[in-house]
């Protein structure tokens, strides 16, 4: 599993850099990695290596599709997070993204501290879930979208990538 860990390290390093400079992860870097990994561990691991990889690009996938849908993460994460899995596998991809949506959740919280937004978003967030039982429609919490707080999400990313690999390494 070392080998494979540093292989998908490349990938998040390769990720970060790009996100950072151009709030996009491409495609190439994301097909790459799906392909890297899910060829990686079909040769060192025959069947098991190619279902392994593959449960792990499906799981990295389709749980990063959910957040796109909800407007959280871009079509660029979605791929990596496929990228990640066939490199990780389930297992340690779903903890990689357990571990990046809690560094999010602590960098906006800094990011809203920091430029002295939190009480006026925590109101507008009231607002909006009144509405909805108030109104019983889902129209006020759409309607709050266009304010998000946006940043690359590879900030959150390389550390809960490496507190996934801390963690399995550890364990």
């Amino acid at each position: 599993m070392d080998i494979s860990l540093w292989g998908c390290t490349f990938v998040v390093i390769a990720a970060f850099i790009t996100d950072i400079r151009t709030m996009k992860i491409p495609n190439e870097l994301t097909l790459s990695a799906m392909l890297g990994g899910v060829l990686f561990h079909s040769l060192t691991g025959g069947l098991q290596g190619l279902a392994f990889s593959g449960k792990g690009l499906a799981a990295g996938f389709a749980l990063l599709l959910v957040m796109h849908v909800i407007g959280a993460v871009g079509a660029g994460d979605v791929k990596l997070f496929g990228g990640i899995g066939a490199w990780l596998g389930a297992l340690l991809t779903l903890q990689c993204l357990l571990y990046s949506v809690l560094c999010a959740g602590f960098i906006g919280v800094l990011i809203l501290l920091w430029r002295r937004e939190t009480l006026k978003r925590l109101r507008s967030i009231m607002s909006r879930f009144a509405g909805v039982f108030i109104l019983k429609s889902l129209r006020p919490i759409k309607a709050g979208q266009e304010q998000q707080l946006r940043f690359p999400f590879m900030l959150a990313v390389v550390p809960g990538y490496a507190f996934a690999c801390m963690y399995s390494l550890l364990w």
